[in-house]
């Protein structure tokens, strides 16, 4: 009855629109001249005045003429049409084949930490905000939002509006019924962060940030349950499509985080029903966005197809600097997207496999790790027979760290004894970045020597670490504090006992390289290594309990803000996103006093005595940025790779295979 009524009330305003009369929040009834002769029996009007209040309107008995009613039903016909016509885009004949070069962890936005299932999450599940595909620098743009926050002058406010008529994929759980996209998903899903079941990676977002949400989350660990139903006093809804955010303190990342895909909505009634015994959906995804999960063979195969619901959006990037830009905003300027009407995703680990894929034709779009570049590109281009061949390059340096780091915890690494401070400082300096960027990544990549890379806002690209290679002074630094050489060569601890580290990777052939590159520093300085290969999703688990000794770990950047990096190093985000589990009292007193402060000389100032602090107790060596180079079939058509989206494929076009 209730989509009856719409009906009726949409033909109404056809009508209106014809006559020009405004649109009006009464619930009219239209019916024919005839009718209104009669005069409205109090039965039928207290009946019409039923289902006008369930929808929240003003019953109005108001009769038109027939031809009058015959045109706002042709009107309405057109209005259904157009609006069936607006759901998604997408051609099911447009279909792209990508590549994973290492296994997905899950698709549950507060769980996934890892780059390969964010590309899942981002296509499943929207925040409230996303960025412009070719603004750079990188610029936030409204997703599911009506615009950008309104932010009050003291800077602790923020009001986020809303569309209206976004809807979640149909799924039993919901009854038959469609369910609309509500501010109050948004609250539910950013709870989920706090949910110590849960254990999301992701808590530190919105820690020590939103009004009485830190209460919430210590109040839960306190009696072991998260109660969502309770308010919090930082999450204002003013109605269902309006949210009101109250801040500690200003917080200038905070439109950045709310396009982050953690934060993405996820559905009330979706967890309670397919959940597991943390909270956790790992094996349901159902969100609003342009894809939905059709197939997914864990570690080895991923389907998504377009949403048929979805409702779409208009390409409308403005050209940035880069020269390819003009061509892309010719090519898709006011083309409705998503334009792919499925990914097929492959994971193939070993770098020959994806080479292979790609050189038949079986891949249309892959990352050409390092030891690949030399098959394509030569210093920086991409081989003259490729691009011949129609090939595409996107290339950019990732806004990223590849680090390594000695976990803190570990009896035989970790700690701040100075024979302990002394060993890491020993590894570190007796590590050649450079030669590993040319051996393991045939140079495809720059060095750093400062946490915070190129193209994020913080960096210091004229930084000075006090850790530089200098193997001779490594070796006496180890001397100088007991770890002597006994009679096999080897080097011992400084009590005697027997001394061996142990170096993880991925079990591919990057992570083989890697291993043979720090066999060869730990041997330099006489220190026994053990390599140990393990699956992705089992070295970010094991990290996050702090149960990996050591190895090379790449953060890519979630925002373009050095915050975004100096938290990988903040004790309080130990069992999230600080791998080496370091906690060290100076730098976190100091971190949390960044987290005031706007982008600027003031914060900057902090960042390098953080820095300096890292530099002393060695922690972790900061290594280098790769070089992003995604491979393009010709069929691709207005690719670019963006720095901070995991993906792009929402964003352009792909011819039908002949």
């Amino acid at each position: 009855m209730r989509g009856l009524v719409g009906i009726l009330q949409n033909m109404q305003f056809s009508l209106m629109r014809i006559k020009g009369l405004p649109p009006r929040r009464d619930c009219f009834m239209v019916i024919p001249l005839p009718v209104q002769k009669c005069a409205p029996s109090t039965r039928r009007t207290t009946f019409l005045n039923t289902i006008c209040k369930n929808l929240g309107m003003k019953f109005v008995w108001r009769a038109w003429r027939p031809l009058d009613v015959l045109i706002s039903a042709l009107v309405m016909a057109l209005s259904l049409q157009t609006v069936n016509a607006a759901t998604s885009p997408a051609d099911p004949n447009k279909v792209l084949r990508y590549v994973f070069i290492a296994p997905e962890a899950n698709f549950d936005p507060a769980v996934a930490r890892d780059l390969y299932s964010a590309h899942v999450v981002q296509s499943i599940y929207e925040a409230l905000y996303t960025y412009d595909y070719l603004a750079r620098p990188a610029k936030v743009k409204p997703l599911t939002a009506q615009d950008l926050p309104e932010v009050s002058a003291d800077g602790l406010t923020y009001t986020i509006r809303l569309k209206r008529g976004i809807v979640f994929t149909p799924d039993p759980v919901f009854k038959g019924k469609q369910r609309e996209l509500t501010m109050q998903d948004y609250v539910y899903s950013f709870k989920r962060l706090f949910d110590p079941k849960i254990a999301s990676p992701h808590s530190w977002l919105f820690e020590n940030k939103i009004v009485g949400f830190d209460e919430m989350m210590a109040q839960a660990k306190k009696t072991g349950k998260f109660n969502y139903d309770a308010s919090v006093a930082g999450f204002e809804l003013l109605d269902k499509y309006t949210l009101r955010i109250h801040l500690k303190q200003p917080d200038f990342n905070l439109g950045m985080i709310l396009a982050h895909t953690p934060t993405g909505a996820v559905a009330r009634e979706v967890v309670e029903k397919y959940g597991d015994a943390q909270g956790k959906i790992l094996d349901k995804s159902i969100g609003t966005g342009p894809y939905v999960l059709s197939e997914w063979v864990r570690g080895s195969r991923i389907v998504l197809d377009a949403n048929p619901d979805y409702r779409g959006s208009v390409w409308d990037s403005e050209a940035s600097t880069d020269a390819e830009d003009a061509a892309i905003v010719q090519k898709l300027k006011g083309m409705r997207m998503p334009q792919i009407g499925r990914i097929e995703i492959s994971v193939l680990q070993e770098d020959q496999s994806r080479w292979l894929a790609f050189q038949n034709d079986e891949v249309d779009l892959f990352q050409l790790e390092g030891a690949l570049a030399p098959r394509a590109i030569k210093d920086g281009k991409l081989l003259p027979e490729l691009a011949k061949k129609g090939i595409q390059l996107s290339r950019i340096v990732d806004p990223e760290i590849s680090y390594m780091y000695w976990d803190m915890k570990d009896h035989v690494v970790g700690g701040f004894a100075k024979e302990k401070i002394a060993l890491r400082r020993a590894i570190a300096m007796a590590h050649n970045v450079e030669e590993e960027i040319k051996i393991v990544w045939n140079g495809e990549a720059v060095p750093l020597q400062y946490p915070i890379p190129p193209g994020v806002v913080g960096t210091d690209p004229h930084y000075k670490s006090l850790l530089q290679y200098d193997l001779p002074m490594a070796n006496a630094l180890l001397d100088q504090f007991g770890y002597k050489k006994g009679a096999d060569g080897w080097r011992t601890l400084p009590d005697g006992q027997p001394l061996t580290i142990t170096y993880t990777a991925r079990a591919d052939g990057t992570g083989q390289h890697l291993q043979e590159m720090w066999k060869k520093t730990y041997d330099s300085i006489s220190i026994r290594m053990r390599g140990e290969r393990k699956l992705f999703p089992d070295i970010l688990q094991a990290e996050k309990e702090c149960k990996v000794v050591t190895r090379t770990i790449p953060w890519i950047a979630d925002f373009p803000d050095g915050d975004n990096f100096m938290q990988l190093f903040y004790g309080g985000n130990v069992g999230q996103n600080n791998g080496g589990c370091v906690a060290i009292p100076a730098f976190d007193a100091l971190y949390r006093q960044t987290q005031k402060m706007p982008p600027g000389p003031e914060r900057d100032l902090l960042y390098h005595k953080m820095v300096r602090i890292m530099d002393v107790y060695s922690a972790q060596r900061i290594g280098y940025a790769r070089y992003r180079n995604m491979l393009a079939q010709p069929r691709l058509i207005g690719f670019k790779k963006h720095p901070f989206m995991p993906t792009e494929w929402m964003y352009y076009d792909i011819a039908p295979r002949k």
